[in-house]
């Protein structure tokens, strides 16, 4: 991809972006800039990635032909206000912030350009992200698989209407907190059972990647996976049954529909 992709902001999810990026081969680190003003986190991506830096967000703004915002919610509309003058007339903007949606991007900019809203998580961090990504109008199909491109160099995308952006939410933006708290419940189980913690985080952690594995690779429907393993009057079996009696799934199902409805009050 032949185009400058700038970059407002390097957190930890800014910093997962630039390294898919440049791992894939999809953007040169001569065609990668990043503004923010911490300089002392600039200085770390470009000699982590070998990438042009700045503490000037308008020299990102005037040189990206895809710009990236990758700030906090609370400061969204201030850096908004400060490179809005200076984007390049077809820029694509991506989107990554929190709560903000394509209609206030456009109205912040007081322009309809070419907005992608992006639902991306943490596992990025790994190459192992989930991104939901949806465009406005102006986006040509074209630009729309170049971001579905950028998203999918460090794991997985799927592009979705912005009306189920607060479902994605709970789905896949918030869940690995949901993935990380049964994985700890594992080993404190395991603990419990005389398995040091050490190991224990690992064999938990290692059969939730096993098993999402599994989903993905073989295409079968989870509830004939987990029948796979669930031998009759088995061990199995006989956790499960105790799960479904401390009400597992429905602890589940409820915890995404709050996050799903903290996301569409965030929104308004």
């Amino acid at each position: 991809m032949n185009k400058v992709v700038g970059f407002i902001g390097c957190g930890n999810m800014g910093g997962a972006m630039m390294g898919g990026l440049i791992k894939s081969k999809l953007v040169t680190p001569e065609n990668i800039i990043v503004g923010d003003l911490n300089e002392k986190r600039l200085e770390q991506v470009k000699k982590q990635f070998g990438i042009n830096v700045t503490t000037d967000n308008t020299e990102v703004a005037r040189k990206a032909d895809i710009l990236v915002l990758s700030v906090k919610p609370n400061i969204y509309k201030i850096v908004i206000d400060g490179i809005k003058d200076e984007v390049k007339e077809d820029v694509v903007i991506i989107t990554i912030a929190a709560g903000k949606g394509i209609s206030e991007t456009e109205e912040l900019f007081g322009a309809k350009l070419k907005v992608i809203k992006v639902m991306p998580n943490t596992p990025a961090l790994v190459g192992e992200g989930m991104a939901a990504i949806c465009p406005n109008k102006k986006v040509s199909q074209e630009e729309l698989n170049e971001a579905v491109s950028m998203f999918e160099s460090f794991g997985k995308a799927e592009v979705l209407d912005e009306k189920y952006m607060d479902a994605v939410t709970a789905v896949s933006g918030s869940s690995p907190a949901y993935v990380f708290m049964f994985i700890e419940a594992m080993a404190d189980a395991a603990v419990l059972e005389g398995i040091p913690r050490n190991k224990a985080y690992k064999m938990a952690a290692q059969a939730v990647l096993g098993s999402a594995k599994m989903v993905l690779e073989t295409g079968k429907h989870p509830g004939e996976l987990k029948d796979m393993v669930c031998s009759p009057a088995g061990t199995t079996i006989a956790a499960v049954a105790k799960m479904e009696e401390k009400g597992f799934r429905t602890a589940v199902i409820e915890g995404m529909r709050a996050c799903a409805e903290k996301s569409r009050e965030m929104s308004k």
